[in-house]
């Protein structure tokens, strides 16, 4: 049956929008030809989306190529303001952007775990209150929001998670409250992190892949041909939860000690590195111990800076300028995020001085792979992705050069191929990819046109 005159204008003023939010300002000619729409129904969906305030001409082709054939029409991008949330257990960053992504203004603000409930919402709300009068914006159109814990996918809200701060679930309604205009969501913070490195990361090549996260907690999310999947109760990728080898004792449902958390949580680095004479200095308070652990160990076996040169890429929104979180923490699913990392407070480092250093380092770094690789196997084993990525500030010190070794132990492990990569994006992801579902949202609610 074909497709009724309104739902074909609505396809492809989307196809039309779409394009210009991928490709920046394009001519008519161009969308022609992108879309292989003809020349008058091009014509007539550029009037009418201009006619809805949703482009603009915004400039021209070429100076040899004057007249109406050389303009340049773009997406509107102050039509809205969408704002992006990183929650974690010690605090909030916030980023406010335009319609295409183009940051306004950002910061992070510490909330520590003396806060109470109210007060913390209060910081957490001035914070964004803050930041949306810095970007200029009147009002916000959408806010995303990424932070620990389940996501009831009934409801799409945030769980009760014990160990996790009861402000978290409270900061929803209350920005609700604050933006009533806004469409407000929020979203697991490692699924988002996925998002991000399937838009903008180490898996753009990739329609199924699992990210593995480390930071001060672990956590997994799963991308199958290309759509993020969260399980029957919001619990898919809580591998923190998963019994392996080497602990002492079993997980419980409140507790994921004992689980692979015991082994890949920042806290289980740094024992395991003091374990093999990797030394650990104090440092930035900006990243989870053991991510400054696993830098310094490449460094010291590589010769490089650690992270195999990702530590000198310019810092995304709501990062630190080392490519972490400005809020300090990481994410983690269930109540792994709870979990205290010694040194948190201080950071780490290694200090390579001597061979002894770079042989120590070396041993280190295997270990770690092995543990790894344990839950890597676990989740290849029942999904097969192909790909996994380190996700999260501990993947991303460790580079190829930590990836490297996990993946040479899974083609010993197991008969399935799979490739490991070093996350490219960090603790940042979760900002990104908080910033990138606002988006969506808010295109889809505003692309749609309104005798649809």
């Amino acid at each position: 049956m074909p497709a009724s005159p309104s739902t074909a204008r609505a396809i492809n003023d989307r196809l039309a929008l779409r394009l210009l939010q991928q490709e920046g300002p394009l001519t008519a000619g161009q969308l022609k030809q992108s879309t292989g729409l003809s020349r008058p129904t091009v014509a007539d969906l550029v009037e009418r989306l201009t006619a809805a305030g949703l482009i603009a001409v915004v400039g021209e082709a070429g100076e040899q190529r004057r007249g109406p054939n050389a303009k340049l029409y773009g997406i509107v991008a102050d039509r809205a303001q969408l704002a992006a949330l990183d929650v974690r257990t010690e605090g909030v960053s916030v980023v406010v952007s335009d319609l295409v992504g183009d940051v306004l203004a950002e910061a992070s603000a510490p909330i520590g775990g003396d806060t109470g409930t109210g007060p913390a919402v209060e910081r957490a709300v001035a914070l964004v209150e803050r930041v949306v009068k810095e970007a200029g914006a009147d009002r916000l159109h959408t806010v995303g929001i990424g932070a620990p814990g389940l996501i009831d996918p009934a409801t799409g809200e945030l769980r009760d998670s014990t160990g996790l701060p009861e402000w978290h679930r409270r900061l929803v309604a209350a920005l609700q409250d604050r933006f009533p205009e806004a469409r407000v969501s929020v979203e697991n913070e490692t699924n988002l992190a996925a998002l991000a490195e399937q838009r903008d990361g180490a898996a753009r090549d990739r329609d199924t892949f699992v990210l593995l996260w480390l930071g001060h907690g672990t956590g997994a999310a799963v991308v199958l041909d290309g759509a993020l999947r969260r399980g029957a109760s919001g619990g898919t990728g809580e591998i923190g939860f998963l019994p392996v080898p080497g602990t002492q004792g079993l997980p419980s449902a409140v507790d994921c000690e004992g689980g692979f958390h015991s082994l890949a949580g920042s806290a289980a680095i740094v024992e395991l590195a003091e374990a093999y004479g990797v030394t650990v200095e104090s440092t930035a308070a900006h990243e989870p111990t053991a991510a400054g652990v696993v830098r310094g160990a490449v460094a010291s076996v590589t010769g490089s800076e650690g992270g195999d040169g990702d530590g000198d890429r310019e810092a995304g929104p709501g990062e630190s300028p080392a490519g972490t979180s400005a809020s300090g923490a990481a994410p983690a699913g269930g109540s792994c995020e709870a979990s205290t990392d010694p040194a948190q407070a201080a950071g780490a480092t290694t200090s390579p001085k001597s061979s002894a250093d770079a042989a120590s380092a070396d041993r280190f770094l295997d270990a770690l792979a092995d543990r790894l690789a344990i839950g890597v196997a676990s989740v290849v084993a029942i999904l097969d992705p192909g790909c996994v990525v380190l996700g999260g500030e501990v993947g991303q010190a460790g580079g190829d050069t930590l990836a490297g070794r996990v993946e040479e132990r899974m083609r010993r492990m197991s008969p399935l191929v799979t490739v490991v990569r070093p996350s490219s994006l960090g603790g940042g992801a979760v900002l990104r990819g908080a910033l990138l579902t606002a988006r969506d949202t808010a295109q889809d609610a505003l692309f749609a046109p309104p005798d649809r």
